[in-house]
């Protein structure tokens, strides 16, 4: 799967546009990371606890996001784009999207 934030690819071309596709993720911080990161916020400094939470939610969006185009056919996705947020004060979520796209090698 080639995944790209442009709108081309260098020496391919898109055959067919299957469609949005999205990696949508939420996850709570759980009541111990809050505390952590109470604590931190006291005395400044990077709150290491949501730097990780935040990490593995793109990570997981992407997956997410690589499965949903697998699944309309596609084999590469262009135009991604990240969006987070927040709900409430204790969740997370991550969505990863973009355009699934059927692409092949230009001739040369």
């Amino acid at each position: 799967m080639i995944i790209v934030t442009t709108e081309n690819i260098p020496g391919y071309k898109v055959k067919e546009v299957k469609g949005m596709c999205f990696g949508l993720i939420v996850r709570s911080r759980g009541l111990g990371a809050d505390i952590k990161a109470a604590f931190k916020g006291l005395v400044g400094g990077e709150i290491k606890q949501f730097t990780s939470l935040l990490e593995d939610l793109r990570k997981e969006s992407m997956d997410r996001l690589v499965q949903n185009a697998q699944a309309m056919g596609a084999n590469a996705i262009v135009m991604v784009r990240f969006d987070s947020g927040e709900i409430g004060k204790t969740m997370g979520e991550i969505v990863a999207y973009g355009t699934a796209v059927v692409v092949e090698k230009e001739s040369e």
